[in-house]
């Protein structure tokens, strides 16, 4: 009798490790979230929209910065914050890995690149000029991966949807009354709640950015 459960503890290690493996597999191959660049002074939202991986600056370091060395002069002017970076990323088949191009707004260029998990923590970045002069960096997680949703998965949101796939009207609130009221503060739109961490925003801070499929850049790039 006390023979037994030493016969079956081997299979169920084995299984558990393959469930561990297996998890972290699936948590390294998501590449959605929010990055820190290498030298810290930006993080980069990966999301996918219209089946494709995307990415925009969330934070800087130092706000208020523009997009001057584009060559289109028309766009010199545009904040930094909310920027296309990660253009139009396929995946490549089987590979946990994908393909596309990214802007780099310290010179203005565009690159062919990839982009590759490394475990669930760190994404590698490889970009090329013309096949040749490759190089590339590796950023770190600081927030989880973006779930899959209608708004994130194209970029128009709920104007494109169909009258079967949009969400049901939410339900009336229930009146608050004055003790409720002073429990609860108001909220302003792209806030996080106390004690919430946002997407890529230090200290819980407000996200200006939200949902970078939504944002007019990124909409006119997918359309």
């Amino acid at each position: 009798m006390l023979q037994r459960p030493r016969k079956i503890a081997k299979p169920a290690l084995v299984l558990t490790a393959f469930l561990q493996a297996t998890c972290a597999t699936a948590l390294a191959a998501d590449p959605t979230g929010d990055w820190r660049v290498a030298d810290g002074v930006a993080n980069i939202r990966v999301a996918q929209c219209d089946g494709r991986m995307w990415g925009v600056v969330a934070w800087e370091k130092e706000p208020g910065g523009v997009d001057r060395n584009n060559p289109d002069a028309s766009k010199r002017n545009r904040p930094t914050l909310g920027m296309p970076i990660l253009l139009d990323m396929k995946k490549r088949p089987g590979a946990d890995s994908w393909e596309g191009q990214v802007y780099n707004a310290k010179d203005g260029e565009t690159y062919s690149a990839s982009i590759a998990p490394t475990d669930p923590n760190h994404l590698a970045i490889r970009g090329c000029v013309l096949g040749f002069l490759c190089g590339g960096e590796t950023w770190t997680r600081v927030a989880p991966p973006i779930p899959s949703s209608p708004a994130n998965s194209m970029a128009r949101g709920s104007s494109t949807m169909t009258a079967a796939s949009k969400p049901a009207a939410p339900k009336a609130a229930p009146k608050a009354t004055s003790r409720t009221a002073a429990a609860t503060p108001p909220r302003t739109p792209g806030a996080i709640p106390p004690g919430a961490k946002g997407h890529g925003r230090d200290h819980g801070q407000r996200d200006p950015v939200g949902d970078i499929c939504l944002l007019p850049d990124l909409a006119r790039l997918t359309h």
